[in-house]
């Protein structure tokens, strides 16, 4: 494939205006063109099952569909069905929905081992919840959230430890401190160490491995001796591990969890569940200082609401999230192999589990390389596989993952040529893509 032949005209005119208007030319960080290489940042104009195409005409098959939300495909027939419905019935009342509690019922019969549920419009509001909530009622300051996990909140007890702490004060910073995923010795130190002043454990109960044997239950038997709050971020394991999230795959019960991501296929919709005595709090049958939780004008807006339900049913009836696994398996078994029949097995390595898969390209020391990154999108994009990550939905058919495959030996190919000249800058074709978390632009 000749990646100097795939022009996006019409994209790089509407880069243009993006960042003309919007900071960062995008309303999420993780969409911007510097993620993509030099002149090959397609804007998007619509999407259908796991194809979108763009203001150029191109059609692509899409991985890591809204940053892992749209699991079902785009434009899913059961969910835009069921907002169609709702749409004609009002979205925003004075007083809560009936749509509210229905939703509520189905999420809880869904994720049993919660026992109740506020819902939000994203996920940074509930995991900012969850923290507060902690912090409400255990009468303490600070927050450990596993170090080794990417993201957590767009909020400042978060924010503050990454690379782009700009705006927030350090006192707020000072009050979250980190533990390293897996090793419950380090966290049982980092426990004793802020004995009695630590709020809340919080992590994603897995990533791109699986937990190792008998860590969850560790943590959950750490946070009941130190009398700390057990949060499990699911925003990505929900529903993708299992339709009750990590939590009913791996059988540890947390006492908050957050969800998010795939629970409304595209449509704004977060949740914030756990045990009846902490979520009380933030409700009106209790005795103990109110919490302010989560309250939103747009919080249960009703045909957000009603996609969360068709996508539940969906998953539950449908058996998506094994489809989402059989799907992954079959692509990443094609993948490894275009890899190592190019020579490339070594440098293009994908991590996770089948339905969350993610890739890392190394340089010709084995170490992670960004102008490598940015050589494989090029062609990966020119093939017509846009793929920031190989994280599946339920929409990719077998020709599409075969197309993808072939998409990908051809990408090797090329990475290949670039290991034996130990230089990959004339396939490059500009400035590498960056980091998302970076101090300076």
């Amino acid at each position: 494939m000749d990646t100097e032949e795939f022009l996006l005209p019409r994209s790089r005119l509407a880069n243009e205006r993006l960042h003309t208007l919007i900071p960062g030319g995008a309303h999420t960080y993780a969409k911007g063109d510097d993620q993509y290489p030099a002149d090959l940042a397609p804007v998007i104009s619509h999407g259908r099952g796991a194809h979108v195409w763009d203001v150029d005409g191109n059609r692509y098959l899409e991985y890591g569909s809204g940053l892992r939300s749209v699991s079902l495909g785009h434009a899913h027939p059961r969910v835009i069905e069921a907002v169609r419905r709702q749409l004609d019935r009002g979205s925003n009342f004075v007083r809560p929905s009936i749509v509210e509690v229905e939703a509520a019922e189905l999420f809880l019969a869904t994720v049993p081992t919660a026992e109740m549920v506020k819902f939000a419009k994203n996920g940074s509001d509930a995991t900012t919840a969850a923290v507060r909530l902690a912090r409400a009622v255990t009468g303490r300051p600070r927050v450990a959230i596993c170090g080794d996990h990417p993201f957590f909140s767009v909020d400042d007890w978060f924010i503050g430890t990454t690379p782009m702490p700009a705006g927030i004060p350090a006192a707020a910073t000072e009050l979250t401190v980190a533990f390293p995923y897996g090793d419950l010795a380090a966290t049982e130190e980092l426990l004793t160490r802020y004995r009695g002043e630590v709020a809340c454990l919080i992590l994603e109960p897995a990533t791109h491995t699986e937990p190792p044997p008998g860590y969850l239950a560790g943590l959950r038997e750490l946070a009941d001796r130190h009398g700390c709050v057990l949060i499990f971020d699911e925003m990505i394991t929900g529903l993708r591990w299992s339709e009750a999230g990590a939590q009913g795959l791996y059988g540890v019960v947390p006492d908050l969890s957050t969800f998010g991501k795939a629970l409304g296929n595209g449509f704004a919709v977060a949740a914030l569940a756990g045990r009846r005595a902490l979520m009380e709090r933030g409700g009106l049958r209790h005795s103990h200082d109110r919490v302010f939780l989560l309250s939103t004008t747009h919080g249960a807006e009703t045909h957000s609401l009603a996609a969360a339900m068709a996508v539940l049913t969906t998953y539950v009836e449908e058996g998506i999230t094994a489809q989402l696994h059989a799907i992954g398996e079959r692509l990443a078994a094609g993948v490894r192999s275009a890899a190592a029949s190019t020579g490339v097995g070594d440098h293009l390595v994908l991590r996770g589990r089948a339905s969350n898969l993610v890739f890392a390209t190394l340089d010709e020391h084995r170490q992670p390389s960004q102008q490598y990154r940015t050589l494989f999108l090029r062609q990966l994009i020119a093939g017509g596989v846009l793929a920031p990550s190989f994280v599946v939905s339920s929409a990719l058919s077998d020709a599409d993952i075969d197309h993808t495959v072939d998409t990908v030996a051809q990408a090797c190919a090329v990475y290949r040529k670039a290991l034996d000249a130990a230089d990959p800058t004339p396939w490059v074709g500009g400035q590498p893509v960056k980091p998302v978390f970076r101090r300076f632009a």
